[in-house]
């Protein structure tokens, strides 16, 4: 499977201005706005790094994932979470001819840690030898930052100021998350579950 982001979050929709003062960072001078490029760089790192640990897309983006064949054609579970919506099914043979999926031929089931693809009737369109099939997806918890749980929004702060605290530091191990941040996160984290049948993701 290839899961790729086909949309980012915007400059506009990361909080600079609050990260700017959460680090109290001087305000009011002319050089307000040098070290914007810098703190949209942190804030994007530290979404990044708290998406890894959850399992969650915090602002809405579209995702296309593509599979060669399903490990449960009765329910294909979704490389993220939470998905909104499948705008698009398309089945690619192997000499790349696309076939569109309508939508009455399967269905969403929302659920925050796991969502999946069900199939109206059975099984999920096969997916031809040497083919593959191409889904597009929105997923996010919030559509936009205010929407975010303040928990979240917190740790994300907390995170990009260590970064930028830190900014000059190459000791500090891969993957390094801070204690407030880790507690914050930790309810939102999946739960590790043995798989049953129509939880598989596609391979």
């Amino acid at each position: 499977m290839i899961l790729s982001e086909e949309s980012a979050i915007a400059d506009a929709a990361l909080p600079v201005a609050r990260f700017r003062s959460h680090l109290r960072l001087g305000s009011g001078f002319g050089e307000d706005g040098l070290q914007d490029d810098l703190l949209k760089g942190f804030l994007r790192a530290a979404i990044a790094a708290i998406e890894v640990r959850t399992g969650k897309v915090l602002m809405s983006r579209e995702f296309a994932w593509v599979v060669y064949a399903w490990s449960d054609p009765q329910g294909a579970r979704l490389p993220v979470a939470p998905v909104t919506a499948v705008a698009g099914f398309v089945l690619v043979d192997a000499q790349s001819v696309e076939t569109a999926v309508t939508a009455d031929r399967y269905w969403l089931e929302r659920d925050a840690q796991r969502p999946v693809l069900r199939p109206s009737g059975v099984l999920l369109p096969t997916i031809a030898t040497g083919g593959h099939a191409r889904i597009a997806l929105t997923a996010g918890m919030a559509a936009d930052w205010d929407g975010l749980p303040a928990d979240l929004g917190q740790a994300v702060l907390l995170l990009a100021a260590h970064y930028y605290e830190y900014r000059d530091e190459t000791a500090l191990a891969a993957g390094c998350m801070p204690f407030g941040v880790s507690s914050l996160i930790e309810r939102y984290r999946a739960l590790r579950l043995t798989p049953g049948a129509g939880s598989g993701a596609g391979q």
